[in-house]
């Protein structure tokens, strides 16, 4: 069956990685385990919740690296669990470091995480906290498409939850920026709530969204 996002687990099998996303906790929470297929590195986006389940989807392949997207308590909540049980790297946002239960390794954006043979992009997104991170795969496969985990900067339907006009604006101005203005229609998004799109599918509304506020 091919992948939809839309029940969990579900997992997307590309040309060098394979996505796996499952919902964890009592807020739906998103959490991604990704494998390098060439030599079986594994790294999770967002511990979520529910480290018993998140470890059965990690298995005996093991674990070397955690990337939270932001530090709102409830993408980290199996962080401490997942981290002792595995031995792997927490890394985060440097803006939101602090929030987190875990010592971690911060990046910035531009920076770029491993998944074995794999490269994930760093896009620090302000706004929803000052230190949010989407990371970005290009799938090297000729017909492959970018991928791009946005934990709560964007969803379908809106970019995420700021609390004031000058965060919001931030965040319209990062996505716009950083996110819309380089990334092709086709790219598909996976978000910390809820089911995926792509950034085709919401482009038009990005007017909309400026126009409303949130």
């Amino acid at each position: 069956m091919p992948y939809t996002g839309d029940v969990t687990p579900d997992t997307r099998s590309l040309s060098t990685l394979d996505i796996t996303k499952l919902s964890v906790g009592p807020m739906d929470n998103n959490a991604y385990l990704l494998r390098c297929k060439e030599t079986g590195d594994q790294v999770l986006i967002d511990a979520a919740n529910e480290a018993d389940r998140l470890l059965a989807l990690i298995g005996a392949g093991g674990l070397s690296t955690v990337v939270t997207t932001h530090g709102h308590a409830d993408h980290w909540q199996a962080l401490e669990d997942v981290v002792e049980a595995t031995g792997a790297t927490s890394i985060v946002g440097a803006a939101d470091a602090g929030d987190l239960p875990v010592s971690s390794v911060t990046v910035a954006d531009g920076d770029t995480v491993r998944v074995g043979t794999c490269t994930l992009e760093v896009i620090h997104l302000v706004g929803h906290t000052p230190g949010s991170i989407a990371l970005l795969f290009r799938d090297p496969d000729p017909d492959g498409i970018p991928h791009l985990f946005t934990g709560d900067s964007l969803f379908p339907g809106g970019p995420g939850r700021t609390t004031n006009p000058t965060d919001f604006g931030s965040l319209m101005d990062d996505l716009e920026a950083k996110v819309f203005g380089r990334l092709p229609d086709e790219t598909w998004f996976y978000p910390g709530h809820g089911k995926d799109s792509t950034l085709g599918t919401e482009r038009p509304a990005i007017p909309e969204w400026r126009a409303r506020g949130w």
